[in-house]
């Protein structure tokens, strides 16, 4: 993504709100404004094997392996708004565990693009069970919408909850269960 582009962008965007780009407090906000974009974006520029750095080890373990609470930053696709909020994930080793840290880079990788929170969701655990062929993966989001808390029905207190359950997670009412209870204590 262009740089140069950008900054024009963001000239003609704040000319266009009826600033004055020029004015002191603006003159630099649009080449700033572009190195945020870029930053917040930059899951573009991620893959799944850069992210992981092949930190995917072997193991005996078949336990669930939770990692709650894991912070989100997205923009929302139609808005180009913040959604904020934390992700849970669980997995159902199979022969193959990744390094912790991991999880919460491929969280970042995925919510550092223009993002819908129910697509979020699915890439994530796609991408866990990817790499980790477990027998289960489950992901939760709850996050706070700044289209829905800015703009449009401005409702301050809303919160969105999205989860997918594959494999075990899914086809197991008690695995399932268990992970609902331990993300909640």
């Amino acid at each position: 993504m262009s740089k140069e582009k950008l900054i024009e962008a963001y000239t003609s965007i704040i000319d266009n709100v009826g600033e004055d780009v020029a004015r002191e407090g603006l003159v630099k906000t649009p080449e700033r404004a572009a190195r945020a974009i870029q930053y917040l974006t930059r899951g573009y520029n991620q893959s799944l094997d850069e992210v992981l750095n092949n930190a995917v080890f072997s193991t005996d373990n078949d336990e669930m392996v939770i990692l709650k609470d894991i912070e989100l930053y997205s923009l929302c696709e139609h808005h180009l708004l913040p959604f904020i909020g934390r992700v849970h994930v669980a997995y159902l080793p199979q022969g193959k565990v990744i390094g912790l840290s991991k999880i919460a880079r491929i969280v970042d990788m995925y919510a550092r693009r223009l993002q819908i929170q129910e697509n979020l969701t699915k890439e994530i655990a796609d991408a866990i069970q990817e790499v980790t062929d477990a027998l289960g993966v489950a992901v939760h989001i709850r996050a706070k919408h700044l289209c829905m808390m800015m703009r449009g029905v401005e409702k301050q207190n809303s919160e969105m909850s999205t989860s997918i359950m594959l494999g075990a997670f899914r086809n197991s009412p008690a695995t399932r269960a268990e992970f609902l209870q331990l993300i909640t204590s």
